[in-house]
């Protein structure tokens, strides 16, 4: 068996491996289940592990229909293997916040913002943060409760670098950028944390019609939700996830609801990664139109679908579906 560590690495100089077996014949089960299957990462660690590493080898993954899965069988010869790490981690992680009070009851939050969109890492494999990011700040968007750093915590650069290669596709979003005064922080808070582990920003949350869950991966041919799509659901709240195409179909395959009586959300179905983004980016613009009274309309409308997510997930429900999943898999090993 071999995984990463720490949480979160993916190179080969943290693999993790028991026992230390050299036998050529051995089989062997190689953990990528934390993050998703970066191209640049695959190739590197990868080489590495056949390198070092010969018998019949196994990848088990959290990524759902992925062509970088497929990659990894022909080009490295692994017999993949699926389940929901981040389904499993969520129901940890997000424990008890249930038989809390630090977040407003439904009933009693009144809407003033139409959106909350925390942004912590921005550059390198997110940039389509920045692309959300161009959309708000051009449309005008910025009376709601936004973050963005003015230097990326994940590649260390900043912000006006890291927005150069989008360039091409958006030819006017360095000025757009310019036009900003960065960083923007959430009220009390300082270097945008990133709390993946718990739940914060109750009070901003509480004042918005939905909540943004920019997610890890968010281009190409594949499914690979994490905690960034939770969050809203155990805080109660509507969403639109900015992912790879078919995110809330493969949500909705977990028992979870969406929220396409209330507003488009064909974007979903949209297979152009920019495209995606800019129809999102639509749907936020038409919300952020209306008026206050109709936001908290549409925010009390979207109570059942929220409140079936919410028992899903602490009920029971969303974890028997991961079980049995889980133990599929182990069958075929």
């Amino acid at each position: 068996m071999h995984w990463f560590h720490p949480f979160g690495s993916v190179k080969f100089d943290d693999l993790c491996s028991m026992p230390l077996l050299t036998d050529p014949g051995a089989i062997r089960y190689l953990f990528w289940d934390q993050e998703p299957l970066i191209p640049h990462m695959i190739d590197q660690t990868l080489s590495a592990f056949t390198s070092n590493f010969t018998g019949e080898l196994h990848i088990v993954t959290s990524e759902f229909n992925s062509e970088m899965v497929e990659h990894v069988e022909r080009t490295y010869g692994f017999k993949s293997h699926y389940y929901f790490f981040h389904g499993w981690a969520v129901l940890d992680w997000f424990r008890g916040y249930n038989r809390s009070f630090l977040m407003k009851p439904p009933e009693h939050r009144r809407i003033t913002k139409t959106f909350i969109a925390p942004n912590r890492i921005v550059g390198g494999d997110r940039q389509h943060r920045l692309h959300m990011l161009y959309h708000i700040f051009k449309s005008k968007m910025t009376d709601n409760w936004i973050s963005c750093p003015q230097i990326c915590r994940g590649e260390n650069i900043p912000l006006t670098d890291s927005i150069k290669p989008l360039v091409g596709v958006l030819p006017d979003i360095e000025t757009v950028f310019a036009q900003q005064q960065l960083p923007i922080n959430f009220p009390n808070e300082t270097g945008h944390p990133m709390n993946s582990a718990w739940l914060d920003l109750f009070d901003e949350c509480a004042d918005c019609l939905l909540y943004v869950a920019t997610e890890t991966a968010a281009t190409g041919r594949r499914q690979h939700l994490t905690e960034k799509t939770f969050k809203p659901i155990v805080l109660r709240m509507p969403f639109v996830i900015v992912g790879c195409c078919g995110s809330l179909e493969y949500l909705r395959r977990y028992g979870f609801r969406t929220f396409s009586t209330l507003w488009d959300e064909s974007y979903d179905q949209e297979t152009n990664d920019v495209q995606r983004y800019q129809k999102i980016a639509g749907v936020l613009k038409e919300l952020d139109s209306v008026s206050v009274s109709e936001k908290q309309r549409i925010f009390n409308q979207a109570q059942d679908i929220c409140q079936h997510n919410y028992d899903h997930f602490y009920n029971g429900g969303f974890e028997e579906i991961l079980w049995q999943e889980l133990t599929g898999m182990i069958d075929e090993f």
